[in-house]
């Protein structure tokens, strides 16, 4: 992202609704903007679901999000609809199926991590995973919406402190971007900009 960018405010898309600029981006708009609208920022809850979105975060590491976004369904069949204990039964056999699968981003470092992150979640209580990861969640009156782009940061102090927390606990591919990434995603934070319609409408998170 250049200074220029950065440094832009909510646009204008061709609704007349005013978004976050990456909302609008041209050679992938249709996705963007129904990801954005519909899904970033609302909160998100069950292990299942927060498991799915970690993982995604995970498979995202060096890449568009658009690359993700197109395969979401093609990683959900891969990837059990991505229940955690289906997952956490996965073996070498579904390593290669997975290496195989055109419908997915075909990392081995992302693949067995995603998969090994099934395995100690499932280790979890019930909700824990759900519990440990909303408990990050910073309060929203201590954070002014951002105006511009260049106000939305990368990492945070929460972010920090959950990477640390779930690698302790033995996840892999979760470091503090990855993490801020996740809770931006999940609604923990509103990152969505002050001028933003979904923002103004009191969703995204």
């Amino acid at each position: 992202m250049s200074e220029t960018e950065a440094s832009v405010g909510a646009e204008a898309g061709p609704d007349g609704l005013l978004r976050c600029a990456w909302g609008l981006q041209a050679e992938s708009m249709a996705d963007y903007r129904a990801y954005h609208d519909h899904e970033w920022g609302r909160p998100v809850h069950g292990d299942d679901a927060l498991y799915e979105r970690l993982s995604l975060e995970a498979f995202q590491s060096g890449l568009s999000w658009i690359t993700v976004l197109r395969r979401r369904e093609g990683f959900r069949a891969a990837f059990a609809g991505f229940r955690i204990k289906a997952v956490a039964e996965f073996t070498d056999e579904d390593v290669r199926r997975l290496l195989a699968d055109p419908g997915i981003i075909r990392n081995r470092s992302k693949i067995t991590a995603v998969i090994h992150n099934a395995t100690v979640a499932a280790e979890l209580a019930e909700g824990e995973l759900d519990e440990l990861i909303w408990s990050y969640a910073p309060d929203h009156a201590d954070r002014p919406a951002p105006r511009t782009a260049q106000e939305v940061p990368p990492i945070t102090p929460e972010s920090t402190a959950l990477a640390r927390d779930l690698k302790k606990r033995g996840f892999r591919f979760v470091g503090p971007t990855t993490a801020y990434a996740l809770m931006q995603a999940c609604g923990l934070v509103n990152d969505h900009l002050a001028d933003c319609h979904v923002r103004r409408a009191g969703q995204g998170g």
